[in-house]
């Protein structure tokens, strides 16, 4: 304030107007009392641009919105995202089997270290493989010591193709900190207090 008064006797205006704004962003920026700095927003909001959240987000719904391919000028397309109770990690491809039937699906480099707790499918294509079947479960290739991450699948026709697909559940430290519980009491710990819905269509 001392700096304030000093410019407003020298009549130095633009100084003045900048010591302004940033006090007025100092006050705006600081989080409201009670509230552990979070904000609430009641209204529609729009960002035009990349957004990045550090934490969770917990939400009622949630899509993708793009012009429609095939009529960009007067449709837009939604779909919606792919829910589970589990922070599920989702691999897919497709794979042309060898001379014997068989295929190694190498997976990302990352892949152990994020995930866990394995589960897949094996498809084929075109034709019946009634003995497709896993044949060695993700492991690094060599001795499950070291190489490339990888799972077999076998008893296939040789040259043909599949599609195959593995998930994980996620294991990584920021997950094993921050764990996301599925079923939650209302009450003084949650969003909503006993009594009170995110949707009113419950009330009824």
């Amino acid at each position: 304030m001392k700096i304030m008064r000093y410019l407003i006797r020298k009549k130095q205006v633009f100084p003045l107007v900048i010591s302004v704004i940033f006090l007025s962003f100092l006050f705006l920026s600081q989080p409201v009392s009670g509230q552990s700095g979070s904000t609430s927003l009641t209204e529609n909001v729009s960002v035009t641009g990349d957004a990045s959240v550090i934490g969770a987000i917990s939400k009622g719904s949630g899509t993708f919105v793009i012009d429609h391919p095939l009529d960009p000028r007067n449709m837009l397309l939604y779909h919606s995202f792919v829910e589970s109770p589990d922070v599920k990690n989702i691999y897919d491809g497709i794979a042309e089997l060898d001379e014997k039937g068989q295929a190694t699906i190498e997976l990302p480099s990352y892949f152990l270290a994020l995930n866990k707790d394995f589960r897949y499918l094996a498809t084929p294509i075109g034709e019946s493989m009634p003995n497709l079947h896993i044949t060695r479960e993700v492991r690094k290739r060599f001795l499950g010591l070291f190489g490339d991450i990888v799972f077999t699948i076998s008893g296939g026709e040789p040259g043909g193709r599949i599609s195959w697909q593995v998930t994980g559940i996620r294991h990584d430290p920021y997950i094993l900190a921050r764990p996301i519980i599925n079923e939650v009491e209302k009450g003084p710990d949650a969003p909503l207090e006993v009594g009170e819905f995110l949707f009113e269509g419950y009330a009824n």
